[in-house]
């Protein structure tokens, strides 16, 4: 597979399109290079049907065909994973070594590999290359990053799990760009040594950024120790002269967690902290809490990596203006019930999938002196992940009410309780906007940050957070 640079002909089955278009990039960049492609997917065409409308024209040229699901039928085959050429494997798929078509090809030699392989290995110049990672924030980290390397004429590049493939870009990207690619645990654990083939090269970035690091995505890699280690490939193969930057509670990092073979830190690598001492250097930003303000900290430390001048970074960070779903302030809106004039705040956080998160968007309540958690509506839940929620309870516990939601709702409003605060399960989004609507006061704050992920009940946070913006703008609308 090293080396496999001529995709004319070739014979490519590209494992998952996604309801979120992560097989889209990789499967037009496949076509552009001339390969035959199957795309596969256990889901049927009515629940793909953003993502096939991407690739209709491949489709209908005969370029790319589709294999798709039905309500019974699994519509994988073991032939398409060996007798192919190649797998491109899309990193939703949990387990992958236990997955019975991606054994198969291993058992036919067939190699496998991801998008963002594909797309790190033919980057002008890894050492330009920003890989940021971390339990929490490495969305917002990364744009901040993003952002502050795009100013006096540099270009930067975004991508990674942020979302679209840079793939159909590398024709724009020149060597003396940036590029900014947020990394899940997923991608990084196909970076790794020997990872889908023998003789797959270990690939790190030449600047790592590590923002947290709390346990997640227990369903996907079965326990923490592999989890650690697939975060940990974003430092392992890093060179003489890399840079690092890392928060400082993680000094000791790589020694707490079973399966961390990694040399820390590296011969001849650079290593900077950052910790809340920082955060008085990252001047004004827009989006709320100190939590975003560490991501600052981060983005402007790779700026100085980078060269970009102090106040360059700051004044380009304090422009940002924030990500969709992450803290996005909606606005302010009538209270019901309260005298004319007074409002409610409406805060959307529904990418916050983590208890961690949960707990930083309360505590970014708590920073804004107007609000606190005495007057945060929290509503929170979703799909079981089947991690531990209890890191979030007492900071839940702390807000006026909290109204749950999800298959975790009743979990997480038995925890709230038993810490102290008052909780109630509402099973719905629509349920807990109208008890939030039937209890708030003039000045209270109406948060969505969920702690879990949106699957039982929404096809991605996305559409939860549209959901809730929508449901917050009819119920408390303008009188």
């Amino acid at each position: 597979m090293q080396g496999f640079h001529d995709f004319q002909g070739a014979r490519v089955t590209v494992m998952g399109l996604g309801r979120f278009g992560g097989g889209v990039g990789v499967t037009q960049w496949l076509c552009a290079q001339g390969a035959d492609v199957l795309v596969t997917d256990k889901d049927p065409a009515e629940r793909l049907a953003d993502s096939i409308a991407q690739i209709e024209p491949l489709v209908r040229s005969g370029r790319a065909r589709l294999r798709l699901g039905g309500t019974d039928d699994n519509p994988h085959q073991v032939a398409d994973f060996t007798d192919t050429d190649l797998v491109v494997a899309n990193p939703a798929v949990p387990r992958p070594w236990e997955n019975r078509y991606l054994r198969a090809a291993h058992a036919a030699a067939v190699p496998v590999t991801t998008e963002i392989r594909l797309l790190v290995e033919r980057l002008p110049r890894r050492e330009r290359v920003v890989g940021i990672t971390g339990s929490a924030g490495k969305s917002t980290t990364s744009a901040m990053t993003h952002a502050a390397l795009s100013v006096a004429g540099r270009r930067a590049h975004l991508g990674g799990n942020f979302g679209g493939s840079l793939l159909g870009h590398l024709a724009h990207i020149r060597e003396d760009d940036w590029v900014v690619l947020e990394l899940s645990s997923a991608m990084l654990h196909w970076l790794a040594k020997d990872a889908g083939f023998p003789g797959a090269r270990g690939w790190s970035p030449g600047v790592a950024v590590v923002t947290n690091f709390s346990p997640n995505h227990l369903d996907w890699h079965g326990e923490l120790g592999h989890y650690a280690s697939s975060k940990m490939q974003i430092l392992r193969d890093q060179r003489p002269g890399d840079h690092a930057v890392m928060l400082a509670a993680l000094s000791q990092w790589p020694g707490q967690v079973r399966q961390t073979a990694v040399q820390f830190p590296p011969s001849g690598h650079r290593v900077e902290w950052i910790n809340y001492a920082d955060l008085d250097d990252t001047g004004p930003i827009a989006t709320p809490g100190k939590h975003n303000r560490l991501n600052a900290a981060f983005a402007r430390r790779v700026a100085s990596i980078a060269g970009v001048g102090m106040f360059e970074a700051i004044d380009a960070i304090a422009r940002f203006p924030g990500l969709p779903h992450r803290l996005e302030r909606i606005g302010e809106f009538p209270c019901p019930g309260g005298p004319a004039g007074a409002k409610v705040v409406a805060f959307n956080d529904s990418k916050s999938t983590t208890p961690e998160s949960a707990a930083l968007a309360i505590a970014a309540m708590e920073d804004e002196t107007a609000i606190g958690a005495v007057r945060t509506r929290l509503i929170c839940g979703g799909y079981d992940k089947k991690i531990d929620l209890s890191r979030m309870a007492a900071p839940a516990a702390r807000c006026a009410g909290v109204y749950a939601i999800g298959a975790t709702g009743p979990t997480l409003a038995s925890l709230v309780r038993s810490a102290g605060g008052r909780a109630r399960d509402c099973a719905t989004l629509e349920a807990a906007v109208e008890a939030v609507a039937a209890e708030a006061r003039p000045g209270d704050c109406v948060l969505l940050s969920p702690g879990c992920a949106s699957w039982d009940q929404f096809e991605h946070f996305e559409q939860r957070g549209q959901r809730f913006v929508e449901l917050v703008r009819s119920r408390f609308g303008v009188r």
